[in-house]
């Protein structure tokens, strides 16, 4: 897997589809940055405000970051044919049964990754690369939380440096378009800036941070024996 040829196609999907892209990550995130906002503001008001608020935050951000990241997945194996088939409702709606086993196996893997991190850093860093196809594994073969970790360790196999290098340069340029986004914000009221600064650079970056990832999977399982498409189509209800 070459990471400058994964980088070009996902760029090429993102383009052709960013209005579908912005709009899924929009209805989303609108959402989670004004209640970030809400508890930020609410943060000057007293340690009782603050907390409230920030509970809330944390547990809508929680419930709506893994369901964003799963339906721009499932909007990504969506439009990998050329055409968008599927509406913004339908995405969330698609991925809505599989919510559950995002929010266990994210929060399971931050943990994780957190711990490793603050230990030594490498064993933080090699845990993120070999879980990064923790999202794909659950939206696109339908696994469980327990199942997608390792999965996704064996998507990675063989791979991981370029899978590292990927994850690297993807949320290097998502970190400087974030910040030059949000920069352009800055004249505004303070929770203006924050709300609608973050808005805009999460509905415009993480999108094409999902698209690299999603790709990546793809190109990953590729030569598998069942492809991917052929193994959602086994879990796709039918009509």
């Amino acid at each position: 897997m070459a990471v400058g040829e994964v980088l070009r196609e996902a760029w090429e999907l993102y383009k052709r589809f960013l209005l579908q892209f912005f709009l899924t990550a929009f209805v989303v995130f609108l959402i989670l940055d004004l209640v970030s906002a809400l508890a930020g503001a609410a943060a000057g008001d007293g340690a009782g405000a603050g907390l409230f608020w920030g509970l809330i935050a944390l547990v809508i951000g929680v419930i709506g970051y893994f369901w964003v990241q799963g339906a721009l997945v499932e909007l990504v194996r969506d439009v990998r044919d050329g055409r968008a088939d599927r509406t913004v409702g339908e995405t969330f709606q698609a991925v809505q049964p599989r919510l559950p086993a995002l929010i266990s196996a994210g929060l399971l893997a931050g943990l994780g990754i957190a711990v490793g991190l603050i230990l030594l850093i490498v064993p933080g860093l090699f845990l993120l690369t070999i879980w990064s196809m923790i999202v794909p594994a659950i939206v696109i073969e339908g696994r469980s939380a327990g199942e997608s970790f390792g999965r996704s360790r064996e998507i990675v196999r063989g791979n991981g440096w370029n899978v590292f290098g990927l994850i690297v340069v993807t949320f290097l340029l998502v970190g400087i378009a974030s910040a030059i986004i949000r920069l352009l914000f800055s004249p505004l009221p303070d929770f203006l800036e924050t709300w609608l600064g973050g808005l805009i650079a999460h509905s415009l970056t993480v999108p094409f941070a999902a698209a690299a990832l999603a790709t990546a999977y793809f190109r990953l399982t590729a030569s598998e024996p069942a492809s991917a498409d052929a193994r959602a189509a086994a879990i796709e209800p039918a009509p």
